[in-house]
């Protein structure tokens, strides 16, 4: 249970990274969205490192691999953006 609280904070703060470091007029805004985008990262980053053997099955990704993993998460939101298969919340009014 703790594993999941960790990737959670982790996840949070790698949405928060991941959304300096790529800005953009594709990214998820909000408080929520951004948070999704960073707990995928983690769960992306924890999933991969878990399978290739980096982690132990009771262990999350850290702060570098969940931010690269959410900033592949917010890559591929951008190409579905761009797409048009996700609608651009930005541009609504």
């Amino acid at each position: 249970m703790s594993g999941i609280i960790w990737i959670i904070i982790v996840g949070f703060v790698a949405g928060i990274i991941a959304r300096m470091i790529s800005p953009g007029p594709n990214n998820p805004s909000g408080f929520i969205l951004t948070t999704v985008l960073g707990i995928a990262g983690a769960f992306l980053a924890t999933f991969i490192g878990q399978s290739i053997g980096h982690y132990g099955s009771n262990q999350g990704a850290g702060f570098i691999t969940a931010t690269i993993g959410a900033l592949v998460v917010l890559f591929i939101w951008n190409r579905l953006v761009a797409h048009g298969v996700i609608s651009d919340q930005s541009n609504r009014r």
